[in-house]
């Protein structure tokens, strides 16, 4: 007899539907599975006949065959195993399925019992899509399904409880802390915390004003680190949609598993500099998200950048130019959203100090040495570059009130909402977004402007990419200060966003 089950398959943060077939007709006794699978899906089989059997289901003496369709999709991952084995049994009439309108996602143990998988999130949302009205979940994913509205969710913990929902007989009752709690937003870093520092603070609201890429360059405990970590606090608040995209991106990379919750803050992901290219980018032979699609909608954070391996952060180069990355493996390609603000933090030198002559104790060698980890062609996909001078004591000791985060949020989000306004006909919303053809249109520089540009550009050497970025930053500062064009002393400031790195890197070159 022919059964049917629906389920679903990732790829990236999408979802594509399944069936899962089963046939037991008459023959040899023999057990065959087909449809383009992988090696984790053909090992389902002995987890499958396992855990039937452990449920008190003895396979009959015939010929089993399962096909999971479209053969045309290479499948990979566990959550097969619950609809296969949902499969045999109504194929061996022991079940009778009636709601073509059901879904199931699980992987069995070989006593029965259902595991979690990951991914749960983007697939019922797609499923709702595709007109799919109830899904069964393993019990541990349920905090995460039932962040998806619109569909019904049953979760269940063993293969006897599938069984009694589609017999129609009731389930456990489950108590109500496996609900979803709300998302908390951390405020141990804010903004009226740091001391000092006037230059960093002016230069991170730029940064988050147009959602420019930042470095902060500085000796060791000037407070680059504390900066950054307080970016987030302001950072505007997530749409519904980017809170979607976001808790995506996490479900499907497995960060839903202690902490099932949908994100409505803005991701800040700081990876350690020992971190892999796979780990940053994203990869495997199933290929998951990187830190820089986990930090969609948000900050990545790379301190000490000088110290992750040079061939890791060129990895970075195009994602940072395109918004996505694009994973490519026999099974196929992948892509993940990598939409994210760049905040990099580094020491002027090997000791710190440069360049403090009284202190730093490098020779011209070893900082040409120092800087020669970074490419020009990464420097220039960084939009500002800020000084982080020494914090004095009288600095430190200061007992006068700083601006918090919130009062800085809330002209964050005066400033992006000009930018919103002026390109609701456009297919960007930020200034640092603003492609090339369209800068000069969006800056409407004047002649005392177009002169001013003119005579830095050779001065300092610019690329065709670096003059479009100061035009951005420019725009940027003229926005914050509310005015409708760019005039030079908004040239100005953006310039001194870009000296700084020349003083540094010119000197090691």
């Amino acid at each position: 007899m022919y059964s049917s089950v629906t389920t679903a398959i990732l790829r990236g943060i999408t979802s594509t539907l399944v069936n899962v077939e089963a046939d037991v007709s008459s023959g040899m006794p023999h057990f065959e599975m087909v449809g383009f699978l992988s090696a984790e899906v053909k090992e389902a089989k002995e987890r499958v006949k396992t855990a039937l059997k452990n449920s008190g289901y003895e396979l009959p003496p015939q010929r089993i065959t399962v096909n999971i369709a479209p053969a045309s999709i290479k499948k990979q991952g566990c959550g097969f195993d619950l609809p296969m084995a949902i499969a045999i049994l109504s194929a061996m009439n022991v079940i009778e399925l009636k709601d073509d309108k059901l879904m199931m996602i699980g992987e069995l143990s070989l006593s029965g019992q259902i595991n979690p998988v990951v991914g749960v999130l983007p697939i019922l949302l797609d499923a709702v899509k595709n007109g799919i009205t109830k899904c069964i979940v393993p019990y541990e994913n349920y905090r995460e399904a039932v962040l998806a509205k619109s569909i019904k969710v049953i979760p269940v913990k063993h293969l006897k409880d599938v069984i009694s929902y589609i017999n129609e007989e009731t389930l456990p009752e489950y108590k109500d802390e496996i609900l979803p709690k709300e998302y908390e937003e951390d405020a141990k870093y804010d903004f009226s915390n740091i001391n000092g520092q006037k230059l960093l603070r002016r230069a991170s609201e730029i940064a988050v004003s147009g959602m420019h890429n930042l470095l902060m360059i500085g000796p060791p405990g000037a407070g680059k680190t504390m900066i950054a970590k307080s970016i987030p606090s302001i950072l505007p608040p997530m749409t519904e949609e980017e809170c979607i995209v976001s808790s995506k991106i996490l479900s499907v990379g497995g960060g839903f598993k202690n902490n099932p919750r949908l994100i409505n803050v803005r991701p800040f992901r700081s990876p350690h500099h020992t971190i892999s290219p796979q780990g940053l980018i994203g990869g495997g032979v199933m290929p998951a998200p990187g830190e820089i699609s986990l930090a969609h909608n948000g900050v990545l954070f790379l301190d000490e950048l000088t110290e992750f391996h040079k061939s890791t952060l060129e990895m970075l180069r195009q994602p940072m130019e395109d918004h996505e990355v694009s994973i490519s493996r026999a099974a196929g390609k992948v892509t993940y959203p990598s939409n994210f603000m760049l905040v990099c933090a580094m020491n002027p030198c090997s000791c710190g100090y440069y360049p403090d002559l009284n202190r730093c104790r490098c020779d011209r060698n070893s900082i040409r040495r120092y800087f020669n980890k970074l490419s020009q062609p990464l420097l220039d996909r960084i939009d500002m570059c800020a000084e982080a001078s020494m914090v004095s004591y009288h600095d430190i000791v200061a007992k006068e009130v700083n601006e918090s985060s919130a009062t800085i949020r809330n002209r964050v989000i005066r400033t992006h909402e000009i930018q919103r306004k002026r390109y609701v006909n456009e297919n960007y919303n930020y200034n640092s977004d603003i492609p090339s053809n369209d800068v000069l249109r969006m800056c409407n520089l004047g002649e005392a402007e177009n002169k001013f540009m003119e005579d830095i550009y050779e001065q300092y050497e610019l690329t065709g990419r670096t003059y479009y970025k100061l035009l951005r930053v420019a725009r940027t500062i003229a926005d914050m200060a509310g005015d409708e064009d760019v005039n030079v002393m908004h040239l100005r400031e953006s310039l001194m966003y870009r000296g700084i790195d020349k003083k540094y890197f010119e000197w090691g070159a």
